[in-house]
């Protein structure tokens, strides 16, 4: 049976473009995977790897003829990448993204996809502290949400033929418009990794001796808050940059929380602070129970 693609243009070789890639090969999902990425030992990397057939350093030929093209670039680099490769995209071809922020995929993508061409923004809700295209593996997306974000009027086989992918990938899908996929993702995503940043910063801040200790003897609570500050710096600049205004919300109430908190704590209102901790323990369990631990 012939695979769903003729050819499979993944565009950024990262942890999640060579994961796409792999499970491209693994499932048989493109007739052919072709990838380019600026940096050129990626490229290469990527044929030694043997998860792609071809790694052209030029945008227009990796585009050329396909079926598929997926951006899995740095947000910030869709506008430029877009207008590039947008008069090479086929009549037909579908393009789709795995980037964070959906209202930026689709100002800066959809105006350089040409008539006839379908875009379906898309977001797989998984990832590592790890980049490149060693970082890959098939089985990333496996339980896993993806949200896509179709505009209004998109081609229903073409959000089809992408929820179908995802679904082959063990993912669940869920349509949502962009802005409440921007609004939720700044407090379950974007907001953590804001923290996590910050905590890591403040401990790097420290002088020699104190952050000594603070590296060896980290409980698990720090070394958790390290590994997601370890992420792509790239990828969570343009992230927050790119979900200003969803992102400053958050932030907002979550420091009138944290105001809370250590009022509570200057206080002695254990009371208040058995109140919070129970509930957040109950959200905990929540996640578990939905498998998404």
């Amino acid at each position: 049976m012939a695979p769903p693609f003729a050819k499979a243009a993944i565009l950024g070789i990262g942890l999640i473009g060579s994961s796409l890639a792999r499970l491209f090969r693994k499932e048989g999902l493109a007739g052919r995977i072709v990838t380019f990425d600026s940096n050129p030992l990626h490229r290469q990397r990527a044929l030694e790897l043997g998860i792609v057939d071809d790694a052209p350093g030029d945008l227009a030929e990796a585009v050329r003829d396909a079926d598929l093209v997926v951006v899995a670039v740095p947000i910030g680099a869709y506008a430029a990448l877009a207008e590039a490769m947008g008069p090479h995209l086929a009549p037909g071809a579908i393009v789709t993204d795995v980037g964070s922020v959906k209202g930026t995929a689709i100002r800066d993508l959809a105006p350089h996809i040409p008539e006839g061409v379908h875009l379906v923004p898309g977001h797989p809700i998984a990832g590592t502290e790890f980049s490149g295209p060693e970082a890959g593996f098939a089985e990333l997306f496996e339980g896993r949400w993806c949200i896509l974000t179709p505009p209004e009027g998109t081609d229903e086989a073409a959000v089809a033929a992408i929820s179908a992918l995802w679904a082959k990938a063990g993912s669940m899908i869920e349509i949502m418009d962009p802005a409440t996929h921007d609004r939720v993702l700044a407090i379950t995503s974007h907001l953590p990794h804001l923290i996590a940043y910050t905590i890591v910063g403040t401990a790097t801040d420290l002088e020699g001796a104190m952050q000594q200790n603070v590296v060896k003897f980290s409980a698990s609570g720090f070394r958790d808050f390290t590994r997601i500050a370890a992420s792509d710096p790239v990828m969570w600049r343009d992230i927050f940059l790119n979900n200003q205004e969803a992102v400053l919300e958050v932030i907002q109430r979550f420091t009138e929380d944290l105001t809370a908190l250590q009022r509570a704590i200057r206080w002695g209102e254990g009371d208040k602070l058995l109140d919070l901790f129970s509930r957040t323990r109950a959200i905990r369990r929540s996640i578990i129970d939905a498998k998404q631990a």
